[in-house]
């Protein structure tokens, strides 16, 4: 089967005045249709640099991006992407932002309203929709701001730490919102974090990337015994506090192969 992404071989460098700097370094992967993957790494790894090259922001200097196959064109419509603010515009009201992108591609017909508003109603934002983004609460923004990409019924969700601007308590409680919706549309998800906890809480799988030049040092598979998904849930599970360390470790000392719960182990590529 055709994964829904594939990334073969990516390598890309800043140029400056001062010289070029390699941010990420045959970098493999792929994503099967439907699945959630999180993606960890040091500071300056080049982890948002990469979503920036999967949805054709950034042009490689060599390497393949397929998506369903074909390879990704620049600003792919097939690709929704969640920033790290919600980046709502004030003088919208909540229906005409999660409208915006249908605006800007000319699909403003009957069909696409009525999917905003159904959107807008399944999703709790229906009593605010005539509202401005200044009177919800950061939760409900970020919730309208994924609206606003799931209206355009992307194949694929880039998520670049979307929860990161919430205090805590917002943070977990909205996490397991939007997880929740994403993984009850069977959507496919790549999410960009530092946060160690809500990586293993979301993903099917993690990579591990490296320091600068950014490549994947380790593959996890993340399985809970009891089938949970919530990201909150997970939380409480057994096989929780044995992901989180294994990923520490893999963090802090290298490359290691690190076995799970279940006597498997990460597919690990070990640097010198």
């Amino acid at each position: 089967m055709i994964p829904k992404l594939e990334v073969r071989n990516l390598n890309y460098s800043y140029h400056t005045m001062d010289g070029e700097t390699t941010a990420l370094s045959d970098i493999s992967f792929s994503v099967k249709s439907g699945e959630f993957i999180a993606v960890v790494g040091p500071s300056g790894c080049g982890k948002s640099t990469l979503l920036s090259l999967i949805c054709g922001l950034f042009k490689p200097d060599s390497g393949t991006i397929l998506l369903d196959g074909r390879p990704v064109r620049r600003a792919s419509s097939g690709i929704g992407y969640m920033l790290q603010k919600d980046h709502l515009f004030e003088w919208r009201t909540i229906r005409s932002n999660a409208s915006l992108g249908l605006e800007i591609r000319k699909k403003m017909d009957d069909l696409h309203k009525s999917r905003v508003a159904g959107l807008l109603e399944t999703y709790g934002l229906e009593p605010f929709s005539g509202a401005r983004p200044s009177q919800l609460s950061g939760g409900m923004r970020q919730r309208a701001a994924l609206i606003r990409t799931l209206a355009l019924e992307p194949d694929l969700l880039l998520l670049d730490e979307p929860f990161s601007a919430l205090d805590y308590q917002t943070r977990l409680a909205v996490c397991d919102d939007i997880s929740t919706i994403i993984r009850d549309r069977k959507k496919t998800a790549v999410l960009i974090t530092h946060d160690l906890s809500e990586a293993v809480s979301v993903a099917d799988r993690v990579l591990v990337l490296t320091g600068r030049p950014g490549h994947v040092g380790a593959e996890l598979t993340v399985s809970f015994a009891s089938g949970e998904t919530s990201p909150l849930k997970r939380r409480n599970e057994p096989e929780f506090s044995t992901y989180f360390n294994e990923i520490w470790r893999l963090l802090q000392r290298g490359a290691e192969h690190l076995p799970d719960p279940k006597g498997n182990y990460a597919e690990v590529l070990h640097e010198n």
